[in-house]
């Protein structure tokens, strides 16, 4: 089984996000800056961590401007790169399906818009799987009410609810996910059900990692005073 630090890393780096508006009006959601630093940043940064170094970016929407960071930022960043570009729209499972000729091992898939610290070693694909997906506590987006005997007794503000689990957007697959990927459509809608009524995917749970998925102005706001925190021990900060 590979090592983490031989794993090729895919970024689904194409989506419009549109709840994110203006700031995506001319450029691509994985470029929204967070903490200083655009989102991808954040990304190659922790996976660095683990050795890795090779990246892939499907790319989209306003590739130009990916392209470009990347290009200017690779040596820093010390990674390998390479871009493949849809000219419509594939769904995540059609755009991962097409780097099937430039993959022969296990790799790894993340989407473009969220920021984690997950111990990516943990994640790993089983003896008969297909697939792992990494899991995170669902995080509640209210405040809860603790009430008790008619009275309110507590306010917990947005509590990490750890008995609810949810799909962190960070996969392992090995080559034969090919074989179910679709032409054009999402992996959450088509694939996974599939790979999930077969027994064929496997879930991974990281109780205790940092994760947020970057989908409003609310969540750019909170992750923007949490990632340098988080990220304090990197040697590229």
């Amino acid at each position: 089984m590979s090592t983490a630090s031989s794993l090729k890393a895919v970024i689904l780096a194409g989506g419009y996000g549109k709840r994110l508006r203006p700031l995506t009006d001319e450029r691509p959601k994985p470029m929204i800056e967070v903490g200083g630093r655009p989102i991808v940043e954040w990304q190659i940064l922790w996976l660095r961590r683990f050795g890795i170094k090779s990246f892939v970016f499907l790319t989209g929407y306003k590739r130009e401007v990916l392209i470009d960071w990347v290009s200017r930022n690779a040596e820093r960043l010390g990674i390998s790169y390479m871009f493949l570009t849809e000219n419509e729209p594939l769904g995540t499972g059609g755009a991962v399906k097409r780097i099937r000729d430039f993959i022969n091992e296990d790799f790894l898939v993340l989407n473009g818009d969220i920021i984690t610290d997950l111990n990516i070693e943990k994640l790993r694909v089983k003896d008969g799987e297909v697939a792992a997906l990494a899991l995170v506590p669902l995080r509640s987006p209210y405040g809860i009410v603790y009430v008790e005997d008619g009275k309110v007794k507590a306010f917990i503000e947005k509590p990490v609810l750890k008995e609810y689990w949810i799909n962190a957007g960070v996969y392992r697959f090995t080559p034969k996910i090919f074989e179910y990927l679709p032409d054009k459509g999402d992996i959450e809608r088509t694939t996974f059900p599939t790979l999930a009524q077969r027994g064929l995917l496997g879930g991974v749970q990281f109780a205790e990692a940092y994760w947020r998925s970057i989908d409003t102005m609310k969540d750019l706001e909170e992750a923007s005073n949490e990632v340098l925190e988080v990220f304090k021990d990197s040697p590229s900060l």
